[in-house]
């Protein structure tokens, strides 16, 4: 799929309509970069958003099993049930906000049953452990990148224009970690954090183990490889969801580490898909801020989370929300009667 940069030609027209606001020139801040890109993406200067969608994808990885997370596997499914049944942080803030969420099965090594939440696109129980072997196969990959598409076109479908990216997987920091490392360029070393709170000794053993799977695969530069060799199921899924949405003009929400990750092997293949994303918040894993800043990147909000789940784009939606509605209806000068400067 090819994404297109969105028109620019609505800019001046946009940017007009937002300095003649009754409020001095930028005083809304960050408020009206927003206001400008979802206009942007939506190509309007009125927009609205749609059935506003958070998809938190789920899958399983080998990695796991070489101690680098300080919860077993079995969380993972565990925590799917958690969403399933309403329990989690991001049940409680998408329902605050009136956000439609699914999960998707990208890889739990779990069975499911049928739930209307639940989206089935199991590749597999889970990834390989990539300490030793590649994470996944090239058809595998091609079908995650296949099936992220699949779960785009069907909120596409229900007229959605904004989808928020979250979530869940036990050792999937250490992916993330993996193609940060890959694809910014930086030392695994500093790119590996304490995901779900390892301990010291968990912490330098993560190190090893990632600096010795990077040492099996050797230099990578093809994002398509990388994620092969390294990646997860859940993260590869949000790579194409997140290539369909772009290249459906939909404003894609991205969450934290894990999530940013998918989009650097995203933008990887296609840099201008940067045109179509907010950045929900900097999260507090180590090595957020960093990729962020190779993404160039301004995160809506940093309120020192790392939960996952998507519960950053949930939180950031109603400022979201705002930056449109100021655009919409905030008043100008000459509709309230009010003095512009001279």
């Amino acid at each position: 799929m090819k994404i297109q940069i969105p028109d620019q030609r609505l800019t001046e027209k946009i940017n007009h309509k937002i300095d003649l606001k009754t409020k001095p020139l930028g005083a809304l801040g960050q408020l009206e970069e927003l206001a400008l890109k979802i206009a942007l993406i939506l190509q309007t200067d009125s927009p609205k958003l749609n059935a506003p969608h958070i998809f938190v994808f789920a899958a399983d990885h080998g990695i796991a099993n070489a101690g680098v997370s300080a919860y077993p596997q079995e969380v993972t499914y565990q925590m799917v049930y958690n969403f399933l049944g309403g329990g989690a942080a991001i049940n409680v803030f998408t329902k605050q906000n009136r956000i439609n969420l699914q999960v998707v099965d990208a890889g739990v090594a779990h069975d499911f049953q049928e739930n209307d939440q639940l989206i089935h696109q199991k590749v597999a129980m889970g990834t390989q452990r990539f300490d030793q072997q590649a994470a996944m196969s090239e058809s595998q990959l091609i079908q995650c990148l296949d099936l992220g598409t699949k779960v785009v076109g069907q909120a596409a479908e229900k007229g959605c224009n904004i989808i928020g990216f979250g979530e869940m997987g036990i050792g999937n920091t250490s992916s993330a970690s993996m193609l940060m490392s890959y694809i910014c360029q930086i030392p695994i070393a500093d790119c590996v954090g304490r995901g779900t709170g390892v301990s010291d000794e968990q912490f330098l053993n993560k190190i090893k183990v990632l600096q010795q799977a990077k040492d099996r695969i050797g230099d990578l530069a093809d994002p398509r490889k990388i994620l092969l060799e390294c990646g997860g199921f859940e993260i590869a899924q949000m790579v194409g969801a997140m290539m369909e949405a772009a290249s459906k003009g939909i404003i894609i929400m991205v969450d934290g580490f894990i999530a940013t990750s998918a989009f650097l092997a995203a933008s990887a293949l296609d840099e201008n898909i940067k045109h179509y994303a907010l950045f929900a918040h900097q999260s507090d894993e180590a090595g957020h801020g960093r990729m962020l800043e190779f993404l160039d990147a301004k995160p809506i909000l940093k309120m020192n989370l790392r939960l996952g789940e998507g519960t950053g784009c949930a939180l950031a939606y109603p400022i979201v929300e705002n930056a449109v509605a100021f655009l919409n209806e905030m008043a100008s000068f000459e509709s309230a009667g009010v003095s512009n400067k001279d």
